[in-house]
């Protein structure tokens, strides 16, 4: 779980640190609003899961999109953490999405497994199951891992620019 270091609502200076988190592959305050666990990390898979909760839902009452998309984009992250050096700094930089199938109650959870890197950047996926073992979601996304950190002499990929 993320310490925070400041205000819950404010930023600190840019050169202070805004939160604590436990570990290199740990969930960060907005994960932990949502009660992200993360149950498996390494060799470029991850497995999150996300309860279900009537506060994570929309107005028709199945689980909001963007929580599903939260925990998918997390679980990538969370895969490609378990492959890169603790501190490296990555960000994504190009997701889609299909939504399957409605979740209505449960536990909902997510298996990442990425590729990568060529040059700074790598590509996830990862597939969200409900409790039931059906597929609900589908998720595709490009990270990339900011410059001067030592990627630079892969293979070059164009693509998003994060500094």
């Amino acid at each position: 779980m993320a310490k925070l270091l400041a205000n819950g609502d404010v930023l600190r200076a840019p050169e202070e640190l805004q939160f604590q988190l436990d570990g290199w592959i740990a969930t960060a305050p907005f994960e932990d609003l949502l009660d992200i666990e993360i149950e498996e990390a390494g060799g470029g898979r991850a497995v999150l899961s996300l309860p279900f909760k009537l506060k994570f839902a929309q107005g028709g009452g199945v689980l909001h999109g963007g929580a599903l998309t939260t925990l998918a984009d997390t679980a990538v992250a969370m895969a490609i953490k378990s492959v890169l050096p603790a501190g490296t700094v990555f960000a994504t930089t190009e997701l889609s999405g299909r939504f399957l199938a409605p979740v209505r109650r449960g536990k909902v959870t997510a298996v990442a497994t990425v590729t990568g890197p060529q040059g700074r950047t790598f590509h996830g996926e990862a597939v969200l199951i409900d409790e039931d073992g059906r597929e609900v979601f589908r998720f595709k996304a490009v990270f990339r891992v900011g410059r001067g950190q030592g990627f630079e002499d892969c293979p070059a990929a164009e693509g998003g620019n994060i500094s």
